[in-house]
């Protein structure tokens, strides 16, 4: 490709609605334009690089044994109303009428037609396991849009779903899909990390999300440095605290804390660790007749350590709690006979469950609030001054510095950008749409059933917030728009430059690298600066000057400065560079 052909079109300022780095960078060099909130133009800069994302992708799912249909972006209601999702999803499913006033959606995924395709063409277990994939436009109509493509509501993915006679082989196609991932992510030439994600209410530990490591992450990534540990926040744990609790040392007494509302206040006030003092968290869950009216509610009283934040997957997943919901004021004031911030589990007004994070019930002499606006009280101990809980349960986020629940080292944090996600579904959709096959005994059988998405469109930003710097882009050889881009200085002035860009960018083009000859005609400065902006990984600058010493100049994008390679060598040198 010749930049006299092609079109370019960068910016010196990024637009004003641009907040992260990568719509600033994608925006500025021309790779996307805004049409409406949240939907972008893929211009030709920008559709190289997906393209060669889809290129690997489509690669490696092949290789994996899965094969390559279409589904349609507008789907009929029907499908999702069986199982239900056309009601149950928010806002964010397109709900959109035909001319004669029925129901369609606009897809955000595909779930219900290829569990409709499975039920209608695969009959017999002799038919599985199969696995079906489509790269293929979405829309969720998120209610604000931004970032670009890292949060927009129309992109691109591939989506894949795979179709096993039982659980074993499931599980074994997961495996297959898992695997496929690792093998996609590593030639994006990404630092990445696959970490165990949690599975919902479908349960089991068949999860994974790939995160793409960048310090602007919406997701906190939790890994163990000295082993394989590595899960998000939501499914993340600590290893359990030892036993067996401490003695009490201290008497159970109430202290003023005036104004004194928060665990951070009230420990600073008595000069003593964070971690000494518990907070209370009230919960509620409903119980509801077929009517959908509450019958009965139960409040629920949760202590977690002062230092520590509630994880409410996890809470969600004590006996009892899954549904449950933040307790209201009037039910605060009619269990506690105060207002939050000074609530505890002494001197209730009447009874509720309290649940102990597993900390917490192997503290002695903790501090918590004391039912009373401006009192908290000191030197609570189970046992003595209270029953022991109800039940204890991992109730919290971890921290960094926690010992890794492998026992091999100590957990640390990062911020990764979820990319890709590897889930076993089970029967959840089959039995919805009563989906069967004939099992070798004869008889009908649920598909057991796993999806596996790689965010086709996001991934590019991703790719940016983790490779950038103050003049612009850096991308992998992998997914670069153009992997070389050879820049002649004065081309138009001398015909030794020109004969030697143009025979550079052949044997470039006969080597079978993606090179751009950038044949504009642009000041040094300008030309450097659209390149480096664009983050071509690979540029080799000609002039005059340098081939009067038989020498050209070769950068790469991290490089700080120029290297001189022999004319007969730069050939040679480029592609060595490559292989790095």
């Amino acid at each position: 490709m010749k930049a006299s052909q092609f079109f370019i079109s960068t910016l010196k300022e990024a637009p004003a609605d641009a907040e992260v780095v990568s719509h600033k960078l994608m925006t500025r060099a021309g790779l996307i334009k805004k049409l409406g909130a949240g939907i972008y133009n893929y211009m030709p800069m920008g559709l190289r690089v997906i393209r060669k994302v889809e290129a690997i992708v489509r690669e490696e799912m092949n290789r994996a044994g899965a094969v390559e249909l279409t589904m349609p972006v507008v789907q009929p209601a029907e499908l999702w109303q069986e199982t239900g999702r056309f009601e149950k999803m928010g806002p964010e499913l397109l709900r959109i009428q035909d001319r004669h006033g029925r129901d369609f959606v606009v897809q955000p995924t595909s779930e219900e037609v290829i569990t409709d395709i499975a039920r209608q063409e695969l009959k017999s277990y002799k038919q599985l396991p199969k696995n079906f994939y489509q790269i293929q436009t979405k829309f969720r109509d998120e209610r604000r849009p931004r970032f670009g493509l890292m949060r927009g509501r129309e992109f691109i993915m591939k989506d894949a779903y795979s179709f096993d006679r039982d659980q074993a082989s499931a599980k074994a196609s997961y495996q297959v899909m898992a695997q496929a991932y690792r093998r996609i992510f590593d030639r994006f030439g990404l630092t990445y990390r696959a970490v165990a994600a949690d599975s919902g209410a479908i349960g089991g530990d068949l999860s994974e999300e790939f995160q793409v490591i960048a310090a602007t992450g919406e997701d906190a990534i939790v890994y163990c440095p000295k082993s394989d540990y590595a899960a998000n926040m939501e499914k993340a744990e600590a290893l359990a605290p030892a036993g067996p609790r401490g003695a009490a040392t201290q008497a159970l007494t109430k202290m003023a804390t005036p104004g004194k509302s928060t665990c951070a206040d009230v420990a600073e006030l008595l000069g003593v660790p964070l971690a000494t003092t518990v907070k209370s968290l009230v919960l509620a869950t409903d119980e509801t007749n077929e009517a959908g009216e509450i019958v009965k509610t139960q409040v629920w009283l949760l202590l977690l350590r002062g230092d520590h934040d509630m994880n409410e997957i996890k809470v969600g997943k004590v006996p009892g709690l899954a549904g449950f919901r933040f307790a209201t004021l009037g039910e605060i004031e009619d269990h506690f006979g105060c207002k939050p911030g000074y609530l505890g589990p002494i001197g209730l007004k009447k009874p509720l469950k309290i649940v102990a994070d597993r900390e917490v019930a192997l503290m002695a002499d903790w501090i918590c609030g004391a039912n009373e606006v401006d009192f908290h009280t000191t030197g609570v101990n189970w046992g003595r001054d209270l029953p022991e809980p109800d039940a204890v349960a991992d109730l919290r986020n971890v921290v960094a510095g926690d010992r890794s629940p492998d026992g091999k080292g100590e957990l640390a944090i990062e911020r990764g950008i979820e990319v890709g996600h590897v889930f076993y579904l089970g029967t959840k959709y089959s039995k919805d749409m009563n989906a069967t096959f004939l099992g070798d005994d004869g008889r009908p059988a649920f598909f057991e059933m796993g999806c596996y998405g790689i965010g086709v469109t996001r991934l590019p930003a991703a790719a940016i917030e983790q490779n950038h710097d103050e003049r612009g882009i850096i991308w992998p050889d992998a997914i670069a728009p153009f992997t070389v881009v050879v820049c002649p200085v004065g081309m138009d002035r001398s015909e030794a430059v020109k004969a030697t860009a143009e025979q550079l960018y052949a044997d470039l083009l006969a080597a079978g690298v993606d090179v751009i000859l950038d044949d504009r005609g642009e000041r040094p400065g300008a030309m450097f600066a659209d390149w480096e902006l664009i983050g071509v990984p690979h540029r080799v600058t000609i002039g005059d000057k340098s081939l009067k010493d038989g020498v050209v100049e070769y950068q790469h994008r991290r490089d700080p400065a120029a290297t001189k390679v022999a004319v007969a060598d730069i050939l040679a040198h480029v592609k060595g560079r490559m292989a790095v």
